[in-house]
């Protein structure tokens, strides 16, 4: 196998070498060479295909300024260009492990491909084929590739599942500061506008109507929904959690005046008025741990998910044979 990757290398490299030498500065040749890993050739024009799908979001990025186009295109060609070379280590890993991927779990891709994306027609799908230049036995060895790579990623993931009390401890008081809140309520308020015809005392009227169901034990929600002219009347006049610099001053002197449960008198300001409801109430501080344990697990999960996934890459590329072009 050695001295067979050595013969392929030794006849690629020149050709690289002479495609990258002859290519105009800037510009890349479709057919050219990308990189080499191992024994498989990556080709300008794959990494033009995988590059498609984030033009626009690029072309929205640089905000018109070809400089940056250019710098953003360049650098989402280099991490694409990794990550096929890595894929391709990564499935060389996979056999020398004696891996096997089920002939049935790619025939299942293959079929849900069909299904998805060419309406259930083979014939669509084959002529997508041809477009790409690719035969259906070479679409199968991607398809099963893919599920190579997934599958060994997927396995890095699972290794970094466990974090222990201790870290989570430490990291909790590393970052606390990140876990202090600000006093907050979780607000309700039925909003009252008068109309260009109507007079103060009909608004008055409607607001003391309101009051007097509140008096007598009627639900907040149900009357926010039935009398609110704001866009949260759907929802109960739920406004969620709010902090007092979140509100203007004449609401929230009163609103944080309230304990729970509490609902105000009526506010007026312009031609607007207010009933205020506080449903609960969070004093400032900063969040006990028992609340974040989860958040701070899931956050050190990923971050151990991605050091798993360097450390393996990188015994992967030192032990294996990459080498790019342009």
């Amino acid at each position: 196998m050695i001295k067979k990757a050595t013969l392929l290398i030794s006849l690629f490299i020149p050709l690289a070498l002479s495609f990258a030498q002859s290519a105009p500065k800037g510009a890349r040749l479709a057919n050219s060479i990308a990189a080499i890993a191992e024994e498989k050739i990556i080709t300008v024009e794959e990494v033009r295909r995988e590059l498609q799908p984030f033009l626009p979001q690029i072309q929205a990025d640089s905000k018109g300024d070809p400089m940056k186009f250019r710098q953003l295109i360049e650098e989402m060609e280099t991490d694409i260009i990794q990550n096929l070379t890595d894929n391709v280590l990564i499935v060389k890993q996979f056999y020398e492990d004696k891996g096997q991927i089920p002939a049935s779990f790619v025939d299942n891709e293959i079929e849900e491909t069909i299904i998805t994306k060419f309406e259930g027609k083979r014939s669509l799908y084959l002529d997508y084929l041809k477009s790409i230049g690719k035969t259906p036995d070479e679409h199968r060895m991607m398809i099963k590739e893919e599920i190579i790579v997934n599958y060994m990623r997927s396995k890095m993931r699972k290794s970094a599942s466990v974090v222990s009390p201790v870290r989570i401890e430490k990291f909790y008081d590393e970052y606390k500061q990140e876990f202090f809140q600000e006093e907050a309520i979780h607000l309700r308020l039925i909003r009252l506008t008068k109309l260009a015809d109507e007079s103060d005392d009909v608004l008055k009227q409607t607001a003391d109507e309101i009051y007097e169901k509140l008096e007598l034990g009627f639900a907040f929600d149900e009357l926010a929904s039935k009398y609110s002219n704001d866009a949260k009347a759907k929802k109960g006049g739920d406004w969620g959690w709010v902090t007092k610099g979140s509100l203007i001053e004449e609401l929230s002197t009163p609103a944080f005046a309230m304990t729970e449960g509490d609902y105000s008198e009526p506010i007026t300001i312009k031609n607007n008025l207010f009933i205020l409801y506080c449903e609960e109430h969070r004093p400032e501080g900063y969040m006990p741990l028992p609340d974040v344990r989860e958040d701070i697990e899931d956050i050190l999960i990923s971050q151990m998910a991605r050091e798993a996934e360097a450390k393996f890459l990188e015994r992967l590329r030192r032990d294996g044979y990459v080498r790019r072009f342009n």
